[in-house]
């Protein structure tokens, strides 16, 4: 039994009400140039234990790329780590993916955001017996008040740069691994209200704006959330590189939300062309096996959507609250997110594969039998 449409349309409008403004802002908007390389800036001293670092990020609203400053948060629970949102290309336009807090660090697009989040994992501190402990060589602590930390030098092998995008021209080429892909599944926690009304407060200030600032922002980092105006607030040294004032985005009212939850969001699949090698065996066989990873590929969608219906069948049963709703949600886009990238590495291996033979070759070659 599939949950009643109107049900479902019901669900997804509350968690689209319950997102960021950032993934909000991309309904009916196909951005098609991507966000300001990241500002330099100095961490704001640590105001307390418990408080964990969120970096900073460029956000989209109103035609424009705006600054949400880097900051520290209280934790939501013991034990729980942020993972920070990131851009990532789509295909045909940019692709916001929230940030969450887990037991774990996840994928956040490659993205060196510094301070701890260099492209993988969080090397700035560690959950050990309900205290937070911090490592002093890459975060900002004072040890007179906070005293649970530690030392370790972090050695970062990946080349240090200021994209702030994943894929498309000129991102950051990364993929999830093994562990990053685990994360993804585990119980997620949305940004606390602190952290969406500092985004919103980041939003309605104009300095903030890309256009005003020219990817340097002059709040760059603060103490705590929304506190833009309060001591210790850090400017942006400078800009992360030139920045580029022709960004513009293509509107489109009946444009589709671009971040999706369900595979059912997502447009349909097309199937793979045909390849012509000039070589009709050869040919056949390629268009065999495409056919094949496509009808694997679409049942896997099926059969996640399938899942995520029985989810919410269960959620109304149970009369679940906003929050509830919201967290089920979240953890579908994860879930979606990653078949998705699972797919597209399955056709691009599928595709290396798929070398069409030489030019000079005249016959097929020879299967062994």
């Amino acid at each position: 039994m599939r949950i009643p449409l109107f049900l479902r349309s019901l669900l997804f409008a509350l968690v689209m009400l319950a997102m960021s403004a950032a993934s909000f802002a991309q309904i009916g908007v196909l951005i098609t140039i991507g966000p300001p390389a990241l500002p330099v800036y100095e961490q704001p001293v640590c105001p307390g234990e418990g408080y964990l670092w969120t970096p900073g990020y460029w956000a989209y609203a109103d035609d424009d790329y705006y600054w949400v400053p880097g900051t520290w948060v209280m934790a939501p629970e013991v034990g729980l780590l942020w993972t920070p949102g990131y851009w990532g290309w789509g295909g045909n336009s940019f692709i916001f993916y929230d940030g969450y807090w887990g037991p774990h660090v996840g994928f956040y697009g490659g993205i060196s955001y510094g301070y701890g989040y260099f492209g993988r994992g969080y090397e700035g501190g560690r959950w050990d017996g309900g205290r937070f402990y911090y490592n002093r060589s890459v975060t900002n602590v004072n040890v007179t008040n906070i005293h649970n930390v530690y030392n370790t030098t972090v050695i970062n092998n990946t080349t240090v740069n200021r994209v702030s995008y994943n894929g498309g021209d000129g991102g950051i080429n990364a993929r999830p691994g093994r562990e990053e892909e685990a994360a993804a599944r585990e119980r997620h926690i949305a940004p606390v209200a602190m952290q969406t009304q500092h985004m919103h407060s980041a939003r309605g200030d104009r300095e903030l704006r890309a256009s005003v600032n020219h990817g340097k922002p002059p709040v760059a980092a603060t103490p705590r959330p929304g506190a833009f105006k309060e001591r210790g607030v850090v400017p942006a040294r400078e800009a992360g590189a030139t920045y580029n004032s022709a960004a513009r985005s293509e509107t489109s009212a009946a444009a589709r939300p671009r971040t999706a939850v369900h595979p059912n969001d997502r447009p349909p699949s097309a199937r793979p062309a045909v390849r012509n090698t000039g070589n009709a065996k050869v040919d056949q066989k390629y268009q065999q096996q495409q056919d094949k990873l496509w009808a694997k590929q679409d049942q896997d969608r099926q059969k996640l959507q399938q899942r995520q219906d029985r989810d919410h069948q269960r959620l109304a049963q149970q009369k679940a609250d906003d929050a509830r709703l919201q967290r089920v949600e979240h953890q579908h886009q994860q879930q979606t997110q990653q078949l998705e990238q699972r797919h597209t590495q399955q056709q691009q291996k599928l595709q290396n594969r798929q070398e069409p033979p030489h030019q000079n070759q005249s016959k097929p070659p020879r299967e062994k039998p």
